[in-house]
């Protein structure tokens, strides 16, 4: 928005500048006589405002009125001169140098970051992953290609905007990407409104970095297949998930309104998250019982499945003897600063003996 009002000064300086210009040049002209061409009236309107100082081609020593009319030319035009010059001043210093420093300051934020996730895109879909991972405390670094939508954003909304990282530019750029810390990245949300351009995202991330997790957005059905095929872990088609959504609606709306209560409530952060302890965790070795998930950090369990046996089947509402072991997954609901403690917990190292 500031840059902005300055920019409107800028265009109103520029057209008092030319305006007193034209003035200049027609009473040169009009008032100096016939002798006087209208290229010795643009030169004379040029060096009186400038304030250079060079001969004047125009003789006003013999013509007070046009002496007169010089004097006003005069004040006028050095008037708006240093106007337009402190304008000019005011958009570099708060302008550019502000947005220099400002990039400055999030490149190396960005490179600080590691584990993070890259969303590609703050459309629609884009700034519902973004406003999900604000709220569940993510790192994470938005790419947008449009400086203007993120002006925008941030100019128009608090919270998830204010202070998020991103990078302008195209997201199917390889170069952008590695600028998003693409090599440090856990995971790359890439949500474009071409299911093509979320397809070469694909490619050029799977071919970067063979580990991280890749979630595509897609619109054709035929895209799906061809996304997974290109590397994707999984991809998600909105009107599919807005069907579902309708359909439950009818189905079964209490259950619809619980987990709409779980995800917009203001006081708490409630959410269905996965916990996976390392393999130096001191939950290793320890049955569900033991860990006492529900009474101690006030989660519930609903789920675990091993990672190391891909045949095994989740297990819904496990028994309180099972184990963890190395690769297990605890789906688990709760808060979230609830679950972080418990991830804390989890990453401590096993010190028994």
């Amino acid at each position: 928005m500031l840059i902005e009002g300055i920019r409107r000064r800028i265009a109103f300086a520029l057209f008092l500048l030319l305006a007193v210009a034209t003035v200049a040049v027609a009473g040169y002209r009009l008032i100096g006589g016939p002798s006087v061409t209208l290229l010795q009236a643009i030169y004379m309107a040029v060096i009186t405002l400038s304030g250079v100082g060079y001969t004047e081609v125009v003789d006003t020593s013999h013509n007070p009125v046009l002496r007169l009319f010089n004097i006003f030319v005069v004040l006028f035009g050095v008037a708006i001169a240093v106007y337009v010059f402190s304008v000019l001043t005011a958009f570099i210093v708060e302008g550019e140098l502000r947005h220099l420093f400002r990039r400055g300051r999030m490149h190396k934020r960005i490179n600080q970051l590691n584990g993070h996730f890259i969303i590609c895109g703050l459309g629609e879909t884009g700034r519902h992953v973004l406003e999900e991972l604000h709220k569940t405390g993510t790192p994470f670094v938005a790419i947008e290609i449009l400086q203007e939508v993120v002006d925008r954003l941030r100019s128009h909304s608090t919270g998830a905007y204010v202070d998020m990282l991103y990078v302008i530019g195209d997201a199917t750029d390889e170069d952008v990407l590695q600028q998003a810390g693409l090599d440090r990245a856990r995971g790359i949300i890439a949500c474009l409104a071409a299911d093509k351009d979320n397809l070469v995202i694909t490619v050029l991330v799977r071919q970067q970095n063979p580990n991280i997790r890749i979630v595509a957005r897609h619109k054709e059905m035929g895209f799906s297949e061809r996304i997974l095929k290109a590397g994707a872990n999984s991809t998600v088609s909105p009107n599919q998930i807005g069907g579902m959504r309708m359909a439950s609606e009818v189905l079964r709306p209490h259950v619809v309104s619980f987990l709409d209560l779980m995800l917009q409530e203001k006081s708490r952060t409630l959410r269905i998250e996965e916990v996976e302890p390392p393999i130096h965790s001191q939950w290793i070795g320890l049955t569900l019982k033991e860990l006492q998930l529900n009474t101690k950090h006030k989660l519930l369990l609903l789920a675990m499945k091993d990672l190391n046996d891909p045949a095994q089947l989740l297990q819904i509402n496990p028994q309180e003897d099972a184990k963890v072991a190395p690769g297990s997954i605890l789906i688990v609901m709760g808060d979230i600063s609830d679950l972080q403690r418990a991830r804390a917990e989890a990453d401590t190292l096993n010190v028994r003996t």
